[in-house]
C-alpha cells in the first residue's frame, strides 16, 4: 500500500516541473529533494547563469521558412537536328533518272534544269560520253572535278568546229561498285552528275535538252517578227520610197531611216530602243510651224498614219532638248522642175 506522504510529495514534485523544474524526481528521490526557489521566466534569446557561473545562451528557433510555390514552365523540347535524313531527302527530291521516252537511240537526253542531280549508269571496260551543248566551253581552272580520280577515268575531247563545236566528257569506272558524283563547270551553266558503275548495264551516251534556251529563242523570234510586221503586213515592196533625209543631233533615239508606202510613213528606230524612249513627232509646215501629230509604235517602228514633207523628233527639255529632222527629198526635186 502507498503510503500517502509519497504520494504527496509526488505531486508537489510535479507541480514544480509544470512551474519551471526541468526534471521531475522519481518517488524513490522525492522524500529528501528540497524545492528550490521558483526562478523567473526566462525570455528567449537572454543568459542564464550555469551551475559553474559560466554564461550560456539558449539558441533561438529556428524561423520556419516560408514555402513558395514556383511554378517550373515545361522544358522547351528542341526539334530532331537530323541533319542527315534532310540532306538525304533534298538529294532524292533532285535525282533525275534516266526516262525510257527520253532516248535518241543509244543517246539519253536529259531536259537540263538547274541543281538537278542526273543520275548516270557506267561498266568496266566501256566508255560513257558525255556530250554538252554545241559551242559550250569548259572555264575556270578544273572545271571538270569528281569525287573519285582514283578509280575512275576521265578525261575530255571535242568534235566539230566553229558554231557547231561541241565537248564530250568520257567516262570510264575501273570497278562494278564504284559510286561517286561530277560536276562540270561552262560558260553557260554548271552539271551535276551522280555515276554508278555496275557490272554490265551502260549508257552509252548522255546529253541535254534546254527548255530555257528554246524558249528564248522563241521570245526572240516573236519579237523580230513584230519588229519585222509594219514593213511585210499588207505593204508592197515595190511601192515603198525611202527618199528622205535625216538630219539633226546625234541622239541615243536617232532613226535609222524612214520610209511610206504611199499612205503612211514609217520612221525605223535603233535595235533595242524602249516604247518610252522614242520621242514624239511634230510635222512642219510650209511656214514653219509644228503640229504634234499621233502615232502608234509596232517594235521598233513608229507608223504614221499620213504623209508628211518634213517632220522633227524632240526630246528632253529646254536646255537639254535634242532634236532630229527628217524630210522627204523628193519633195525639193518635184518643186525644183
Amino acid at each position: 500500500m502507498t503510503n500517502p506522504s509519497r504520494l504527496r510529495t509526488r505531486t508537489l514534485t510535479c507541480a514544480l516541473l509544470v512551474a519551471g523544474i526541468p526534471s521531475c524526481p522519481t518517488p524513490a528521490l522525492a522524500q529528501n529533494a528540497t524545492v528550490a526557489p521558483q526562478q523567473p521566466a526566462i525570455s528567449k534569446g537572454t543568459e542564464v547563469a550555469a551551475p559553474q557561473g559560466k554564461a550560456i545562451a539558449i539558441a533561438k528557433p529556428r524561423a520556419k521558412s516560408k514555402r513558395h510555390n514556383r511554378v517550373h514552365a515545361a522544358p522547351v523540347r528542341a526539334q530532331p537536328r537530323d541533319t542527315r535524313t534532310r540532306v538525304g531527302a533534298a538529294n532524292a527530291a533532285a535525282r533525275v533518272e534516266p526516262d525510257r521516252t527520253s532516248w535518241l537511240n543509244a543517246i539519253q537526253q536529259f531536259p537540263y534544269a538547274d541543281g538537278a542531280l542526273y543520275q548516270i549508269y557506267l561498266a568496266p571496260g566501256q566508255v560513257t560520253d558525255i556530250a554538252l551543248q554545241e559551242g559550250e566551253e569548259l572555264v575556270g581552272p578544273g572545271p571538270v572535278a569528281a569525287g573519285d580520280t582514283v578509280r575512275w577515268i576521265i578525261g575530255d575531247t571535242s568534235s566539230g568546229q566553229g558554231v557547231t563545236r561541241r565537248v564530250h566528257i568520257l567516262v570510264k569506272p575501273t570497278r562494278p561498285d564504284l559510286v561517286t558524283n561530277l560536276v562540270i563547270n561552262t560558260d553557260r551553266r554548271t552539271y551535276h552528275l551522280e555515276l554508278r558503275a555496275t557490272p554490265v548495264t551502260y549508257m552509252a551516251g548522255v546529253s541535254w535538252t534546254y527548255p530555257q534556251d528554246q524558249l528564248i529563242a522563241l521570245r526572240s523570234a516573236t519579237a523580230a517578227a513584230e519588229r519585222a510586221a509594219p514593213v511585210s503586213a499588207g505593204i508592197e515592196v515595190a511601192a515603198l520610197n525611202f527618199r528622205y533625209r535625216i538630219d539633226g543631233d546625234r541622239a541615243p533615239w536617232r532613226p535609222v531611216r524612214a520610209f511610206d508606202d504611199g499612205r503612211q510613213a514609217y520612221i525605223e528606230f535603233p535595235e533595242g530602243i524602249a516604247t518610252a524612249e522614242m520621242p514624239p513627232v511634230f510635222v512642219l509646215g510650209a511656214d514653219g510651224g509644228a503640229e504634234l501629230v499621233n502615232y502608234r509604235v509596232q517594235g521598233r517602228y513608229m507608223v504614221i498614219d499620213r504623209l508628211f514633207d518634213a517632220a522633227e523628233l524632240r526630246l528632253g527639255t529646254k536646255k537639254t532638248q535634242q532634236r532630229v529632222t527628217i524630210r522627204r527629198e523628193d519633195v525639193r526635186r518635184r518643186r525644183g522642175s
